[in-house]
């Protein structure tokens, strides 16, 4: 088969308990290279717990999370050292955080927030990194002449396109975002939106993105599915499900009677 055919990414009977408290369970999917999932569900439906199971930062109680490496080879990621997955954080993955402060580095310049994940894959010459970062800076929308500034000195906004810069750069075939747009004011997130929307097309990436938002979930993603009390009640294509939701828990949320 060719890569096409082989799946990105693939959750079986993904569950995880927190003692007696379910978290989520019995997840199953697959993700393929250039598509991009949407989670959405009110909060504590277990969405979040869901993104950290697939993205290593917790173990699941049972079920599976297979990732298929740039070799071709498909692993089970339980199975990866430490150091491997260290690798795959660094290359093939990226994690956008709604507090952007949990993804960058806030006290470091905004070029070094860039090239630092430069750095750790190998590149070694100041002047090719810190081009780099330029480009990414106006990629992002951020003015190159804030290169030098700190994190903490940008918006909301600002500070989350250069997450999303950081993320980026090493060219991800996989990213990871929990509720990118939360808490930024709306003329900020649909910005931003526009922003992810053409790099996720024009990189070609893979995506699983947690959101309450519904608009977000329709603009972005290819798929959805829909979480309640830790479990999927229902998937399909984003516009499908958007349109015509079979379930009276989708019904709801699609009429934005139940809060975020």
């Amino acid at each position: 088969m060719s890569e096409p055919d082989v799946p990105l990414l693939v959750a079986e009977g993904v569950t995880k308990y927190y003692g007696r408290q379910l978290g989520c369970r019995d997840v199953s999917f697959s993700l393929y290279q250039g598509e991009v999932l949407a989670v959405v569900g009110e909060s504590g439906s277990g969405k979040t717990t869901l993104l950290q199971l697939l993205s290593t930062q917790l173990v699941p109680s049972a079920g599976r999370v297979r990732y298929r490496l740039r070799d071709g080879v498909t692993r089970d990621l339980a199975d990866l050292s430490e150091a491997e997955r260290r690798f795959l954080f660094r290359t093939d993955w990226g994690y956008v955080h709604q507090d952007a402060a949990l993804g960058l580095r806030m006290n470091v310049s905004a070029g070094a927030n860039v090239g630092e994940r430069l750095m750790a894959v190998g590149w070694r010459h100041y002047g090719r990194i810190r081009g780099t970062a330029v480009q990414w800076l106006d990629r992002v929308e951020i003015d190159t002449d804030r290169i030098d500034d700190p994190p903490l000195t940008y918006s909301g906004g600002m500070r989350q396109r250069l997450q999303i810069a950081r993320n980026l750069v090493t060219q991800p075939r996989l990213v990871f975002m929990d509720e990118p747009t939360g808490g930024l004011d709306v003329s900020v997130q649909a910005r931003l939106l526009d922003l992810l929307r053409g790099l996720v097309t024009e990189l070609g990436l893979a995506a699983v993105i947690v959101t309450h938002d519904l608009a977000v979930a329709r603009l972005l993603s290819h798929r959805i599915m829909v979480m309640k009390g830790g479990e999927v009640i229902e998937e399909g294509l984003t516009d499908q499900v958007l349109d015509d939701p079979r379930e009276p828990y989708t019904q709801l949320l699609v009429s934005s009677i139940l809060p975020a």
